[in-house]
């Protein structure tokens, strides 16, 4: 008689279940704890391939055809950067990131990010404070529109545009991935840079990027981007039509604004948006 038999015969001796036939009831709950047993390792087995499939699929795949192993920050790290932008649709702040995963300083963040940017999982502009984005991560971008930055614009005395520092050029110098809802799906809108503390009154630094949305249509009061045809130079100010003259008022108390004639004065877009440089 094998052991599983000796056992039955035991309990069904000293009366552990009364009035029932104990090889019936232990053959039932054998029955219910394979049962069970099975049903956990199925599930299992099918997360494990689930979860496979989430980050091949989320995640670039390094050379040779494998995913490179991240340390559980930099996953935890990517993790929130992909919900925060599927929550608010743009990306997190560094700082938004430290709290988040309660990481100590925002130095071990940064340490972190630029791994993650040398494995290919994300792409980071350093000097805007929401200049992250994830990479193969397509499904996350549907909701956004890439604003090139393509290059500067003068907030003080004007610059020559169209050269290889200044206006639109045809290489931008990065790329911000914004959410298409706060641009109200226009894709024609492009950003430049800040130099100047000509509209430091009206929270634009040095440093700052602005976001134009291309149109000659402005009101009085607009903050614009302001060609000079005369001078061959453009600049960011407020545009005020005055008769016979444009005022271009500087938002800085300091500076005096730039008089021109209707004519020497071409619109090229209107600010619609700022992002703040904190580096």
């Amino acid at each position: 008689m094998d052991a599983w038999a000796r056992g039955k015969q035991r309990l069904a001796y000293r009366g552990c279940f009364p009035g029932k036939d104990a090889a019936t009831v232990l053959d039932r709950w054998f029955l219910v704890f394979f049962s069970l047993t099975l049903v956990f390792w199925c599930a299992s087995l099918r997360l494990g391939v689930s979860e496979h499939a989430y980050y091949t699929k989320q995640y670039p795949l390094k050379q040779g055809g494998t995913v490179k192993k991240l340390s559980p920050r930099q996953d935890s790290i990517l993790q929130f950067i992909g919900d925060f932008v599927d929550e608010h649709g743009y990306p997190p702040t560094v700082r938004d990131i430290q709290q988040g995963c309660t990481i100590s300083s925002t130095s071990v963040v940064d340490y972190n990010l630029n791994i993650l940017q040398r494995e290919g999982y994300l792409r980071r502009s350093p000097e805007i404070s929401r200049g992250i984005e994830i990479l193969n991560g397509s499904k996350r971008r549907n909701g956004t529109i890439a604003v090139p930055v393509l290059g500067y614009i003068a907030a003080g005395q004007p610059l020559p545009v169209l050269s290889s520092e200044d206006g639109r050029q045809s290489e931008p110098l990065e790329m911000l991935e914004l959410p298409r809802d706060l641009l109200k799906g226009d894709e024609s809108m492009y950003a430049l840079r800040v130099r100047g503390t000509s509209m430091v009154d009206a929270f634009i630094d040095d440093g700052d990027v602005v976001v134009i949305k291309p149109t000659a249509s402005v009101r009085n009061g607009d903050m614009v981007v302001a060609w000079l045809k005369k001078d061959k130079e453009a600049t960011l100010k407020k545009l005020f039509h005055e008769g016979q003259r444009v005022r271009l008022q500087p938002a800085n108390s300091q500076m005096k604004p730039i008089y021109v004639a209707p004519s020497d004065v071409e619109v090229q877009g209107k600010v619609v948006m700022v992002f703040r440089n904190f580096s």
